[in-house]
Parts: structure tokens; sequence; C-alpha cells
């Protein structure tokens, strides 16, 4: 990989986390000028079905349909507006920067939808931030981070977020 990349993928999902991922990619990494490089700013969407915390399909062995379609439909129309909101807000960072800037939502799995997006755009890098989620929080839901650095094809950069206060250095009061 060389001092420049291509095309830098940067999830987002909303979190305070992942703008500062969004924000530190566009304050460090450079991209090519000479074959249109970019930065693709990612959501990945939950399904409607993880929305709701059910699966709307119906019950086995012919019971009643449990699927209400104006239910799902206002959890679709919930989901589109809060996707438009993260989407709106990134692109806000971004244009501060003024880089070439490209987004993409996609519907799914975020761990895995994620490393499919990697794939498909043959990204030079995959830009995200870090939940810091509690031992017990980690194991229910796992750490997509975690499982992207795992599993994407191109080198992860994870960004955390600077503690709250720091510090003082050694000898300052």
């Amino acid at each position: 990989m060389s001092g420049t990349l291509r095309c830098v993928v940067v999830a987002v999902d909303g979190s305070d986390e992942s703008m500062n991922a969004l924000k530190w990619a566009l304050d460090n990494v450079t991209l090519r000028s000479d074959d249109g490089g970019s930065f693709i700013i990612l959501h990945v969407q939950s399904p409607p079905s993880i929305a709701m915390g059910i699966n709307p399909g119906s019950i086995p062995f012919g019971g009643p349909s449990l699927e209400v379609p104006a239910f799902a439909a206002a959890i679709e129309a919930h989901l589109k507006r809060v996707t438009d909101a993260i989407i709106n807000h990134a692109l806000e960072i971004a244009t501060q920067k003024n880089p070439n800037v490209k987004t993409q939502i996609v519907v799914g799995d975020p761990k895995e939808k994620i490393c499919e997006v990697v794939d498909e755009m043959h990204a030079d890098l995959l830009v995200m931030g870090n939940r810091a989620f509690g031992p017990i929080k980690r194991m229910f839901l796992g750490s997509v981070s975690k499982y992207c650095s795992n599993h994407a094809s191109c080198p992860v950069v994870i960004v955390k977020n600077e503690p709250e206060e720091a510090l003082p250095a050694l000898g300052e009061q």
C-alpha cells in the first residue's frame, strides 16, 4: 500500500465514535488525486425485522401471521429517517474538509456488510470507530470493529475516542 490511497471506506452508525473516526480519516488520510480517489461513507441499516425485535414471518405449523403491514411500513419509514439523519450529519462533517466523498447505504448485519462492501469496492483502507462496550455487552452483541479487523480484506484503522479528561503530563499539576 502506498502513501496515498484510492478508496477509503469509513463506516458510520451515528455514534460519536463513528463520527470521530470520520473526522480522523478526513484529517489524516491522503487520497490519490490523479485517478479520482474517494472516501466512501458507509452506513449499514438494520433490517426491519431486527429493528422490530421480532421476525415478521408467520408462526410455524400454520399459525396466524404476525406480519402487520402498517407496523412494518412505520418501522421502515423510521429507519429511513434515522439513516438519512446519520448520512446528512456525516456529509456535514465531510463538506467542511471538502474531499471527494460518496455515500453508500446497505441493509443487513453491520459486521458482515461492512466487510462485503470493502471487498466489492476493493477498498485500500477501512476506518471505523470503537464503542468500547463492556465485557458483558460485547459478549452478547459482539464487536463490529473486532470482527472487521479480523475479516476485512484491507487494513483497518480503529479510531478510539480521546479520554474525556486527559491526565496531566508528568511534572504538571
